[in-house]
């Protein structure tokens, strides 16, 4: 499985991220550029230039028309994905360190840091999808401050105004967007800061990473921790393979506690699990540095990570990986 190398950041990469087909990836580093590549062959197509600060997150609509991003200089921007123009843009007291777009693409929700005397705040927007799409409205159309732990990540649930939030403490929670009232929570769900949460396609169940060393799969609804994997090193990473029962892990010690025997215990590799059995099936190296950022393609045929080290490799699987029968002779109907 000879990597594809996209070499188009200077500095470590924050977060990457697939459009609905898979045919286009998303980087965003701390060089302050949005990337957009050519999955299948790794051309980079274009950048998206605008912001003055690190770019914490990125997300693109099902229909690959807008991209939202949000960055440390206290801005979310709505692009225009086919021409890079910045549509719109709002401004806020804190840094925006995860956005997500709801699966009907009406909706952005975004987290704003916790810093100089601001609580971390969760905002909703209504996204105009009309005419050129720069008639977007400045408020939010619901906005609320969780209460004790900051929230880092997030993503909307398949019920209607539910967001679903992952939190510093390691808690799991669920939040009404109308009412900001936490509707469920898991407050142990991890023993330490949630770093990632991705969804499954069907949004029923997410997968979430933290420093504590674990990756674990929740229900949507009832926040219930359905499977556990353990490592022995922070993830800053988690995402589900479509098609096959796997997950894949990413993350390792953070560069200022990394030692130069790190390389060598195969602590910045890629890590495929067995989504059911919760075994370790596999693992791919390459990065020179912590994984930060893992995705899936969305039809299941390869993947992206992003490193510390400022590259991106893009993986697209062997025939082996399909013809593997990763459930012995027992053949599972999709």
């Amino acid at each position: 499985m000879k990597p594809i190398l996209l070499q188009g950041h200077e500095r470590s990469l924050t977060q990457i991220k697939f459009n609905a087909e898979g045919d286009l990836l998303f980087s965003c580093s701390k060089d302050h550029i949005i990337n957009v590549w050519y999955s299948h062959n790794g051309e980079r197509l274009g950048t998206y230039d605008g912001h003055n600060g690190t770019v914490w997150t990125v997300d693109v609509d099902s229909e690959s028309k807008y991209m939202i991003s949000g960055a440390a200089d206290n801005m979310l921007k709505l692009w225009a994905v086919a021409t890079g123009k910045c549509l719109y843009t709002w401004e806020f007291p804190t840094a925006v360190k995860r956005v997500s777009f709801s699966h009907d693409d009406k909706q952005v929700v975004c987290i704003t840091e916790q810093r100089m005397g601001y609580q971390s705040t969760i905002r909703v927007f209504n996204i105009s999808r009309e005419g050129d799409g720069k008639n977007q409205s400045k408020e939010p159309a619901y906005i609320f401050s969780p209460i004790g732990s900051k929230a880092t990540v997030c993503a909307f649930t398949p019920v209607n105004n539910v967001i679903i939030t992952g939190h510093e403490s390691g808690k799991v929670a669920l939040f009404n967007v109308k009412s900001g009232e936490e509707v469920n929570n898991n407050e142990r769900a991890h023993g330490d800061a949630v770093t990632d949460l991705q969804l499954s396609k069907d949004r029923t169940y997410c997968i979430t990473s933290s420093k504590d060393k674990c990756a674990r799969i929740h229900d949507t609804k009832t926040l219930m921790v359905i499977k556990t994997y353990t490592t022995e090193t922070p993830l800053n990473s988690a995402a589900l393979a479509p098609t096959k029962p796997y997950v894949l892990l990413g993350g390792g010690q953070e560069a200022m506690s990394v030692t130069t025997t790190s390389l060598r215990q195969g602590k910045f590799e890629t890590r495929f699990w067995h989504k059911v059995f919760e075994e370790e099936v596999g693992r791919v190296k390459g990065h020179f540095g912590p994984i930060n950022t893992i995705a899936v393609h969305p039809a299941g045929t390869g993947y992206a990570s992003g490193g510390e080290d400022g590259f991106v490799r893009m993986h697209h699987f062997d025939e082996s990986y399909f013809r593997a029968k990763p459930y012995g002779d027992v053949e599972i109907d999709d």
